[in-house]
């Protein structure tokens, strides 16, 4: 029998401004945290609150994590295969 697998998880990739912010995370709790909210919004790139824009870009979410205190904020590729994670907030 094959083994069963859990639905795809979408790829995380970050922005140049992210990444930034990702260098400057030293904690070892705030990347704990911010590990479990990437695997949150990789599973379920839908969980998080679409933010008020305008229809010419990609629809911006945020993510917030009032236990773990993490807010991400997001876009989904149009294939709904990556969420671009703009900012990140530990």
């Amino acid at each position: 029998m094959a083994p069963q697998h859990g639905p795809r998880r979408a790829r995380i990739v970050f922005s140049d401004s992210a990444t930034k912010q990702l260098e400057n995370i030293t904690s070892e709790a705030e990347i704990h945290a911010l590990d479990r909210a990437l695997v949150v919004i990789s599973v379920d790139p839908d969980v998080g609150e679409p933010l008020p824009g305008d229809a010419s870009g990609p629809q911006l979410r945020q993510y917030a994590d009032e236990v773990e205190r993490v807010r991400l904020l997001y876009w989904v590729s149009a294939l709904r295969t990556v969420v671009v994670v703009a900012y990140i907030e530990v």
